[in-house]
């Protein structure tokens, strides 16, 4: 059980020296309990306290990381099963299933076409699922052909032969096995330890999946994600489900406290309304990584849109820094356009102002990250705040002096002009998509 604030203040120093940022020790321990910060930031907390309270703060889910480089990704790590209780933090990963007898170039360019940003992030299939069918040489070729592409490497292989064979291949870029089971964990264990890999482990039904990961822990390997996937859609919702409740309980089960891989083409096999629908109730309940047929904008728009929504911090607004962003090659010259820096406002304009191809500076102030009507509202966006920045960061740096407001907040018009002597203020459309068609009209008037 999680410590309290007072349990943790008894271990500390007690020297109030603020060297971790807090103004007391006991502030400090507060924060640890609320997991606010880490232990570490205490420089003089002893080795047997800090030893003590490590495993006691530590969240009831192990945090996970696989993969390297652009590719290294962080699973698990969850301390709440609801995301308005908190937060979640680490999303769920995608993953295409591959096999030796695919043509496995041809099913890597499909789910290759899905790749673009949204909000600031990369929406990809970020792993790859790679399945033994019984050759062993064909198998090292399938990982051969899946190394090195940017991607993390799966290998679903419960031959153990195979396994260290196809290790030997992808080993270097931190690939999770996933071949445990009841029947060979103790032989799995020394290949990934040898590895240096994260182990996958599943079971005929929850209790022996339980089973087989504890017994896994007492050989004193604890890299581990749990294959939840059952025979059944049903099954597998019901396991996943009782995994992480079991947890993230009031007196936590930390054998169930692993991240969980989702297998889709099992429970699914060969069908991409349902696979499409699972997806989604997985995002939603639980899964760490999702193994899917393929990839396609039909499948990816939904899902990562989704994902996007329920992994963000809902007690921290989504925002991007306040600056000048010059768009189309905009420079000291180009006009001027203001909004908001909620991160879903400024996106949607940018692209729309990039769609125009006309060159611009989009200038955008600290408004709490809030949308434009929710900011004016709240008084964060106001004549006061637009001049004020525009006076101290755009004035030194643009010799332009055309300022575009957003249509919805028009009011502000007199009062910005009177606050910016010099300054045009042109009042822009109420919706974005407008702006291409009022750019390029202000363009073909000479207004810009």
């Amino acid at each position: 059980m999680a410590l309290k604030g007072l349990d943790i203040f008894k271990l500390t120093p007690k020297t109030n020296c603020k060297e971790c940022g807090s103004p007391t020790c006991m502030a400090f321990a507060m924060k640890v309990a609320q997991g606010a910060v880490e232990l570490s930031k205490c420089p003089h907390m002893s080795a047997d306290a800090l030893a003590t309270l490590s495993e006691a703060t530590a969240p009831p889910m192990k945090s996970i990381k696989v993969g390297t480089g652009d590719a290294e990704y962080t699973l698990g790590g969850e301390t709440v099963l609801a995301r308005h209780e908190k937060t979640f933090v680490s999303k769920t990963r995608f993953a295409v299933k591959l096999s030796p007898d695919m043509d496995i170039d041809a099913a890597l360019a499909e789910s290759n076409k899905v790749d673009y940003e949204r909000i600031g992030e990369r929406m990809h299939a970020e792993m790859v699922y790679v399945e033994y069918t019984g050759d062993v040489a064909a198998y090292v070729e399938a990982v051969k052909k899946v190394t090195g592409i940017g991607k993390t490497i799966i290998l679903s292989c419960t031959d153990v032969e195979a396994a260290k064979a196809a290790l030997e291949v992808c080993k270097a870029e931190k690939p999770i096995l996933d071949g445990a089971n009841a029947s060979n964990y103790e032989a799995m264990v020394e290949v990934a330890k040898a590895a240096g890999v994260v182990l996958g482990v599943s079971g005929a039904d929850i209790n022996e999946l339980y089973d087989t990961t504890a017994a896994i822990e007492k050989l004193g390997y604890k890299d581990l994600v749990l294959n939840t996937t059952g025979a059944t859609i049903k099954e597998t919702f019901s396991t996943t489900v009782q995994v992480r409740r079991a947890c993230l309980a009031k007196n936590p089960d930390r054998t169930f406290g692993y991240p969980s891989i989702v297998n889709l083409c099992k429970i699914a096999p060969n069908d991409e309304p349902m696979q499409i629908s699972l997806a989604s109730v997985f995002v939603l309940k639980y899964g760490s990584i999702v193994v899917m047929d393929t990839m396609n904008y039909a499948r990816a728009l939904p899902l990562y849109g989704l994902r996007q929504n329920v992994f963000t911090d809902p007690q921290k607004p989504m925002k991007v820094e306040p600056g000048i962003y010059a768009l189309n090659g905009g420079d000291e010259n180009s006009v001027c356009l203001t909004t908001v820096d909620f991160a879903l406002t400024y996106f949607v304009v940018s692209g729309e102002l990039e769609r125009s191809g006309i060159p611009c500076n989009l200038i955008i102030n600290d408004a709490g990250g809030l949308s434009v009507l929710t900011a004016w509202a709240a008084g964060k966006l106001s004549s006061t705040s637009v001049s004020k920045f525009i006076q101290e960061t755009v004035e030194p740096k643009i010799k332009c002096r055309k300022l575009i407001i957003p249509g919805k907040v028009a009011v502000l018009k007199g009062d910005i002009e009177a606050k910016l002597p010099g300054w045009e203020v042109i009042v822009a459309p109420n919706e974005a998509v407008q702006l291409v068609k009022f750019l390029k009209d202000l363009k073909a008037n000479g207004e810009i």
